[in-house]
């Protein structure tokens, strides 16, 4: 069965960052949350309150009809990057650059009528890299570093004034809803940490 769009894995607020091989970490960027669907020739960006964003971002659904696997759902972020390449929030909510914003896919919940949500992170991982391979334009799978270094990584993004981390662990399945195995470390000096989170 087709794992339904609409539903989303939310992590669960961290107070420090995990370590061990078993956690991969990636930096959280500031953004909208997404899903991504392709059925053939229809594209829909749905938000997690459930608005269908499609016709907000052209270049990501533009980027999405050119990949060769017509069936895919990602989940993932829209961002607008800004001069020092880190994501600039301000701009993405004017709307006034709705033709630059970008999609950082960090999971797949399924492809070509499979469904992914069972298999181990690492797998999902994998199949989003085969998925974007040669796309280098207008959605991106997010990078990710695994093991001991999330604390370090963590203390870098606060540093660079990124939002912060989530951290995933491996071995675990796709679990819609909160999800314990998901944790996210916020950065208490960016904006997004006093701004209200997860309206959309």
């Amino acid at each position: 069965m087709a794992p339904r769009s609409e539903y989303f894995a939310i992590p669960v607020k961290g107070t420090k960052v995990p370590t061990g091989p078993d956690w991969l970490h990636e930096i959280k960027h500031d953004g909208y949350r997404i899903r991504l669907v392709r059925e053939g020739k229809r594209v829909r960006l749905i938000t997690k309150g459930g608005h269908n964003w499609t016709d907000r971002f052209p270049w990501i659904v533009e980027t999405a009809h050119k990949l060769r696997s017509e069936q895919f759902i990602l989940d993932g972020e829209a961002v607008v990057l800004g001069v020092d390449g880190n994501s600039d929030f301000r701009t993405l909510h004017s709307r006034k650059h709705d033709h630059e914003v970008q999609f950082y896919a960090f999971d797949i919940l399924g492809a070509d009528g499979d469904d992914y949500r069972r298999l181990p992170l690492t797998l999902r991982k994998t199949n989003l890299a085969r998925l974007l391979r040669n796309r280098a334009e207008g959605i991106h799978a997010a990078p990710f570093e695994q093991g001991e270094i999330g604390p370090d990584l963590f203390r870098n993004a606060c540093i660079m004034g990124l939002e912060g981390m989530v951290s995933k662990q491996v071995d675990r399945a796709y679990r819609e809803g909160r999800c314990d195995h998901w944790i996210k470390n916020k950065n208490p000096k960016h904006p997004a940490y006093r701004r209200v989170q997860d309206q959309f």
